[in-house]
Parts: structure tokens; C-alpha cells; sequence
């Protein structure tokens, strides 16, 4: 990364000291602690951390951190979206929606890489001690969590909880991190330019404004569009920069 872009990317970190943190944090605070204790202690996660090591190891912005990200805030959504459920039933699931982030994105840099996701995911799961119908939730919620593509649906509850659960916890990074980390991970992978960020930001901007109406799931448009608003004025403060940068002389 060349000097004017490693500044910006320090400034954009500094940015985020005493940044507002989206409710979603507060409110369900108690399922987001559950979450991260199962995610930290449960010996079949501890297993798939190690066998997806190889599948993340890239610098495109989705890889083992976001991952873990992604995986315990979909386990929280499961947990505040089934409080009026059987607690054991729920920790299940949410147990199968930490598996569903970890392996989301094991075929991220492949093309249609939510379906190859899904197909991979259950390579990596055959011999875990899971139903044949826990693993097809957890392919069904993988081939189903990119944005833009048509929605696809279950006649499962559980099925369409999992699935909903995955795509907001992974589109909440939509928010503050899509320009503290992703954007930064991506410049360095595709090694662009200065000029080429500045000219490309809007689109991007446009894109992430479409992702807050597309949250799925109770929770998920609750709190959603928040990380996204947070995330997009962030976003405008780089991108001025950006452009001071860009028409500074030298």
C-alpha cells in the first residue's frame, strides 16, 4: 500500500475511537455474550476454526476474523429471535448458525461463491457428529446469504431462521468495518490505485445503501440499516480525505 493510502487507512482507524456503537450491541448484549462463550467453548467449533484455517487465509476482507464476526452475531440472532422458544432447542440452532459463519465464506474468491460454499461445506462437515438434516440447514443458510441474488426460500422454520440469522450478521459488516477493514483488505488484494479508490467509492457508497433494506430477519431490520447509516457516515469522512489526498500535489 502505497504512503498517501497506509495514512488514510490509519486515519480511518483513528476514526473509529469513540465511534457510536450500533444498538444492536446493547440490546441483545446478553445473547451476544452467550454467543461469543458457546463460539469460544464448544469443542465441535474449536474442530472447524482449525479445518477452515486453510479455506480463509486471504486478504480480501472475509477472512478468519470476519468469519468468527459473522458467526457469533448469527448465533446472538438466533438466540434474541427464539426467546420465546425451548432454551435448548435455540442454543442448537444457534450452535448450527456459528457453524453456518464460519464456513460462509470458504469459497470466497471463487465465482458463485455461496453455492461452491455450500457444496464445500458439506466436504468439511462429513464426518461431524450433525444430522444430514442439520448440514443441509447449514447449506441451505450458506448457498443462501449474498446480496443481490434472488431469495431463496425453506419450507423449514429452522431452516429459514438460519439462513435469515447468516445474512444479517454477514451484512452487518456492511456497517464501520466495510471501511476500517474491508475496504483496505480489498485495495490490497486488487492493489489500486489512489485514483482508482476515488473513483470506484461511489459505487460502492450506492451499494451499501442498497444492503439496509434487505436485512432478513426480525432483529436483523431492527438493527440493520443502523450499522449501515453508522458505517456510511464513516464512509463520507473517507472519502473526503480521499479526495484531499488525491488533490494534493505530490
Amino acid at each position: 500500500m502505497n504512503e498517501p493510502l497506509k495514512r488514510i487507512k490509519e486515519e480511518a482507524g483513528a476514526l473509529t475511537t469513540g465511534l457510536e456503537l450500533p444498538g444492536f450491541y446493547r440490546v441483545c448484549a446478553h445473547e451476544l455474550e452467550s454467543s461469543q462463550k458457546n463460539f469460544a467453548e464448544h469443542p465441535m467449533l474449536g474442530r472447524l476454526r482449525e479445518d477452515v484455517i486453510p479455506f480463509l487465509r486471504d486478504n480480501y476482507g472475509h477472512g478468519m476474523e470476519h468469519a468468527k464476526k459473522v458467526a457469533v452475531e448469527a448465533g446472538a440472532i438466533v438466540l434474541v429471535e427464539s426467546r420465546s422458544k425451548d432454551v435448548e432447542a435455540a442454543s442448537y440452532l444457534a450452535l448450527l448458525a456459528q457453524i453456518s459463519g464460519l464456513l460462509h465464506d470458504v469459497c470466497r474468491l471463487e465465482p458463485d461463491h455461496a453455492a461452491k460454499g455450500a457444496e464445500m461445506a458439506q466436504t468439511i462437515l462429513h464426518d461431524y457428529p450433525l444430522s444430514v438434516e442439520d448440514k443441509e440447514k447449514i447449506s441451505f443458510a450458506i448457498a443462501s446469504h449474498e446480496a443481490f441474488q434472488p431469495l431463496k426460500n425453506s419450507v423449514d422454520v429452522e431452516a429459514e431462521l438460519l439462513s435469515g440469522a447468516l445474512y444479517d450478521a454477514d451484512k452487518f459488516r456492511w456497517g464501520p468495518d466495510n471501511f476500517t477493514t474491508t475496504l483496505w483488505e480489498i485495495c490490497d488484494h486488487q492493489e489500486w490505485s489512489l485514483s482508482e479508490i476515488v473513483e470506484r467509492f461511489p459505487e460502492g457508497v450506492e451499494k451499501i445503501k442498497e444492503i439496509a433494506s434487505t436485512f432478513r430477519t426480525g432483529t436483523g431490520k431492527k438493527h440493520g440499516p443502523e450499522f449501515i447509516e453508522l458505517g456510511l457516515a464513516l464512509g463520507q469522512r473517507i472519502y473526503k480525505r480521499l479526495l484531499e489526498y488525491s488533490a494534493s500535489p505530490g
